[in-house]
């Protein structure tokens, strides 16, 4: 899976809306840097008014990255969507590959620039602050794309064993604060049988295929080269930005040292909850906890 040059995002086609908050939802295709087409949702807060003035009207707008086999239109990236509604506009989106965009799923690679034209639209509807809320694959992408797009250069990283400086990035697409849920720690991870079976699906033709008919999701069929900057070397990248690390304790995907270890790559600058009972991403995220992410968003 071919890697664009990290930290280069430039200017990306983004529909401009009549200056304001828009009082409708919205839906309409962004354009990323390297020309793939995003299905995108705007919604606005549905809190009441005096809620609203305190939250949704400051100008803040959740952009949400749903996981690998999502889609903008999945019930459970929607009830995601509909609780944080009530604390701050959202926007979602449907990654490359997935559910009505265009490409091919490189599976957390060139997702970043999805993402960075997702967040750029939020200012073009008149929000101020962006906060990104990323799911499992989408939890990688926000962790990459707050240490990659933070308003200045000369930030260095740790990619492919190499440490690399990148230069010119853009704060049209920066996040104000970053909650990533169910996130991996690093790549090619195969410890659990969940994961060894979407390394099958990603990696083999078959795979491919089941995953484009049983998932509808397009794959690209390329390796990574070069492997992108990994979700712990981005964590320790993305301060002064407040970063909130969502995990839980019956992750079938990710075991608990993968928080544990973006949690301590991140330092002081991030915030871990370790949730009892919870799964694996958006599915498992019950009202109740993305009640209280958007209250952390609210509260940042």
């Amino acid at each position: 899976m071919s890697s664009v040059s990290e930290g280069r995002f430039r200017s990306s086609s983004v529909p401009l809306i009549t200056p304001g908050h828009p009082r409708t939802p919205l839906r309409t295709t962004l354009r990323t840097d390297d020309g793939v087409r995003i299905e995108a949702v705007y919604e606005p807060c549905t809190a009441d008014a005096g809620a609203a003035a305190e939250t949704s009207f400051d100008g803040t707008a959740i952009v949400v990255a749903h996981g690998f086999t999502g889609s903008a239109d999945r019930p459970a990236v929607r009830r995601a969507a509909g609780v944080l509604g009530r604390r701050a506009a959202v926007v979602t989106f449907s990654f490359r590959g997935h559910g009505g965009s265009g490409g091919r799923s490189t599976v957390g690679d060139r997702e970043v620039l999805d993402l960075a034209a997702a967040v750029r639209w939020a200012p073009a509807l008149g929000h101020r602050r962006v906060v990104t809320v990323g799911f499992s694959m989408g939890g990688s992408v926000v962790l990459r794309h707050g240490a990659l797009c933070k308003g200045r250069a000369g930030v260095s990283a740790e990619r492919g064993g190499r440490i690399e400086a990148y230069e010119g990035v853009h704060a049209e697409a920066r996040a104000d604060a970053v909650v990533a849920v169910s996130a991996p720690a690093r790549w090619y991870y195969r410890g659990t049988a969940p994961m060894r079976r979407l390394h099958w699906v990603v990696t083999r033709p078959v795979g491919r295929l089941v995953g484009r008919c049983g998932f509808r999701t397009r794959i690209d069929h390329n390796d990574w080269d070069p492997v992108p900057l990994s979700p712990v070397g981005a964590a320790r990248l993305i301060a002064p930005a407040p970063l909130l690390i969502v995990h839980g304790d019956q992750d079938p995907y990710f075991p608990l040292d993968h928080p544990r270890m973006l949690a301590e790559a991140a330092g002081d600058g991030a915030e871990l909850w370790l949730e009892h009972g919870m799964g694996h991403a958006e599915n498992a995220a019950d009202e109740s906890l993305l009640s209280r992410i958007g209250d952390w968003v609210a509260a940042r």
